[in-house]
C-alpha cells in the first residue's frame, strides 16, 4: 500500500481509496484520504 504525510495528524499514514490521477503538469500523483481523521492526503510519484 502507498503512504502519504498526513498535515492534520503529522505523521505518515497508508492511504485509504487510493487513487492514481496526472497532475496539470503532466506528473503523476496518487489521492486519497487519511484513515485515522478523513483529510485529503496527497502523494507525488508513481504508485
Amino acid at each position: 500500500m502507498a503512504q502519504a504525510y498526513c498535515v492534520k495528524c503529522r505523521s505518515k499514514v497508508e492511504i485509504k481509496g487510493p487513487k492514481a490521477i496526472t497532475m496539470k503538469n503532466g506528473r503523476p500523483a496518487t489521492q486519497g484520504t487519511c484513515p485515522k481523521c478523513g483529510t485529503k492526503v496527497f502523494r507525488i510519484g508513481k504508485a
